[in-house]
């Protein structure tokens, strides 16, 4: 029997690749700093929770931090990855606007962190790799998220995660944007896809404070060092991903090398595995 007409529609729409910024795809070279910038906040690019859905398979979302509130900037649970069960943590930005008011644009605040920080401390008991999902421009800002501890929040989860006895990949797919990037990215690899950024403040930010001038995005985007190819430069980053416009060869390669590193992580000792993690921060 044939397909419905819709049927079709849904077919293609599933299977076709999502293309980031064309009108910069054959200009690679010439891009500046502000260029990937514009890149990494692409409306376009898959958000954390089509990571999720092309990378973890029978994924059970899991909510709250038991001690507030349930922050729906962080995305985390439990699935496999490759028949082996994982933790996914991710920040997810939204897709629409609705979307992206109900998870705050990616800005998580002191419940997201601690949610995650719940859900990283349940996979060291039960000796689940953690994965994290990074595309934030940074925490929530506000009266509340400040009330609520939002610094110790980040803190803590720096603190824990560099001695946490589980293997922890960190992904950045978009924006790494400072403390609220870095609350979910203290790992044995930190991992980067090729038009994402990764920086202490965004380059508005910067622009307004270090040049009290906040048409300067530019001058600041390229004197924050914030693409990879700085951040591999200077071990902020392990390792870069070509993104291939995000096609579903894409998904199942960063599939197969995620499943292979933590696969690779399991024959180090538990002393082995924090030592590690704490040299490549020191090494900075």
């Amino acid at each position: 029997m044939a397909a419905k007409p819709n049927e079709n529609k849904k077919t293609a729409n599933k299977n076709k690749t999502v293309k980031v910024a064309p009108e910069l795809a054959n200009s690679a070279a010439e891009r500046t700093p502000y260029d990937i910038v514009c890149l990494s906040r692409d409306k376009n690019r898959p958000t954390a929770v089509k990571y999720i859905e092309k990378l973890v398979d029978g994924f059970i979302e899991l909510h709250g931090d038991r001690g507030f509130a349930d922050d729906a900037a962080i995305v985390g649970g439990i699935g496999y990855i490759e028949g082996r069960p994982v933790t996914v943590i991710g920040i997810e930005k939204g897709v629409d606007t609705a979307d992206k008011l109900k998870h705050n644009f990616g800005c998580a605040a002191p419940e997201g962190y601690r949610k995650a920080l719940r859900l990283m401390r349940q996979a060291e008991k039960f000796g689940r790799p953690v994965l994290t999902i990074v595309d934030t421009s940074g925490a929530a800002c506000g009266i509340g998220a400040e009330e609520r501890g939002e610094a110790e929040a980040i803190a803590v989860n720096l603190r824990e995660m560099a001695g946490l006895k589980t293997p922890i990949l960190s992904l950045l797919i978009g924006e790494g944007g400072s403390g609220g990037a870095l609350g979910l990215a203290v790992a044995d690899e930190v991992w980067i896809t090729e038009t994402s950024t990764y920086s202490v403040i965004s380059p508005e930010g910067c622009a307004s404070i270090l040049y009290k001038d906040p048409t300067k995005v530019k001058e600041a985007a390229a004197a924050l060092k914030l693409t990879t190819p700085d951040l591999k430069a200077c071990g902020a980053v392990d390792r870069v991903i070509e993104e291939d416009d995000f096609s579903d060869g894409f998904f199942s390669r960063l599939k197969t090398d995620i499943a292979a590193f933590f696969e690779s992580r399991r024959k180090l000792t538990e002393q082995e595995l924090t030592e590690a993690r704490y040299k490549r921060f020191r090494a900075f």
